[in-house]
């Protein structure tokens, strides 16, 4: 959790942005968000490893151009890794990096969120 200080150093940045422009909240959720990529980054921090036909077969509903194309993009922002073994046939393996190890906390935060929300949504019906 953030201390008071971080909090509202950050609510400063939030005051000062413009949103319309470079934003930390959306530029995070641009690497982060979709339909797709929190469903990979999850199969991910509960396998450790996982090869594409096992991701396309636990992603319900993902097709084989889209879970491609955010692997590609996972990659290209540093959160998955793809290793290529030079066997017959090729095995391709993804892990998630540090970095993207580091985004449990930040999920976990945001499901105490969720649940508060919920909860507080549900009771005052």
């Amino acid at each position: 959790m953030a201390s008071k200080q971080e909090l509202e150093k950050y609510l400063n940045i939030i005051k000062e942005s413009n949103f319309n422009e470079k934003c930390p909240i959306k530029d995070a959720l641009e690497v982060i968000g979709g339909k797709w990529k929190l469903n990979i980054l999850g199969q991910l921090l509960r396998k450790e490893v996982c090869r594409f036909n096992q991701l396309k077969r636990d992603i319900s509903g993902i097709t084989n151009t889209m879970l491609s194309n955010s692997l590609r993009e996972l990659e290209n922002d540093e959160l998955i890794i793809r290793n290529q073994y030079n066997e017959m046939p090729v095995r391709v393996e993804y892990t998630l990096t540090d970095r993207g190890r580091n985004l449990l906390p930040l999920l976990y935060e945001l499901t105490i969120w969720w649940d508060d929300y919920k909860n507080n949504k549900e009771n005052s019906k």
